[in-house]
């Protein structure tokens, strides 16, 4: 197991797509994603992670030694624009989830995933 976080892309379905977001440079923003966390995160892509309606999904893992302490992995959504990919790279160099404190320009792309969770439980993430 690494000591790195894991941060996973969804790109299969609709995720990553001009369909479902026409205008966004997808690629540009993976290839943010991986030069932002080379080295400091295992990154990989999913073909879906299922919150379609939440396009484009991110999840941040934390560190194991981090989970062991209680920090459980971080889903973001509308992850569009380079001020998102960056921030999140960032957050994963300086640690991630239980480790770092995640930066406020995540704050609005913070949800529950699942087909219970309401509206104000994604808003409150």
């Amino acid at each position: 197991m690494s000591a790195l976080p894991a941060v996973t892309v969804c790109r299969g379905c609709c995720c990553g797509s001009g369909r479902k977001h026409p205008g966004v440079d997808h690629a540009a923003l993976l290839e943010r994603l991986t030069t932002g966390t080379d080295g400091h995160a295992r990154l990989r892509t999913s073909d879906c992670l299922g919150p379609c309606t939440d396009s484009d999904v991110v999840v941040v893992g934390p560190v194991p030694s981090a989970r062991r302490a209680g920090a459980r992995p971080v889903w973001l959504r509308r992850v569009l624009d380079a001020t998102a990919a960056d921030a999140v790279a960032g957050w994963v160099r300086a640690g991630g989830p239980g480790v770092a404190e995640r930066p406020a320009a995540l704050d609005e792309h913070v949800f529950v995933p699942g087909a219970q969770a309401s509206d104000a439980a994604r808003a409150a993430g």
